[in-house]
């Protein structure tokens, strides 16, 4: 027995649109990631567009440049690892399903 042809392309299309819903709501929310405390705050969306960087004048400290790398860089982790985990709940929600370990949607 053969597949319908018309039926896995109406099943591809909706699927289509479901993808390109949940990349809309992923592209438009925003998360913060931070380190040190609330020290270094990083703001992106779930698309992994990065808006800000917000440093406290008490973790800037000139003899101690490295510290300050270290939060930064902790900061896009975390705000990283935030999206990731938006990008899953999300696909869970819309797609009905979770991408499989390792996907995702390209960002």
């Amino acid at each position: 027995m053969q597949p319908d042809f018309n039926q896995l392309m109406r099943q591809a299309q909706k699927a289509q649109q479901a993808l390109e819903k949940l990349q809309g709501e992923l592209a438009v929310t925003e998360l913060e990631g931070s380190a040190g405390q609330g020290a270094v705050r990083i703001v992106c969306t779930g698309s992994r567009d990065f808006k800000s960087v917000k440093i406290n004048k008490e973790a800037v400290d000139p003899e101690d440049v490295e510290t300050l790398e270290d939060l930064v860089l902790t900061a896009i982790k975390d705000a990283c690892q935030k999206a990731k985990q938006l990008e899953q709940d999300k696909a869970q929600q819309t797609l009905g399903m979770a991408l499989p370990p390792g996907t995702g949607l390209g960002f």
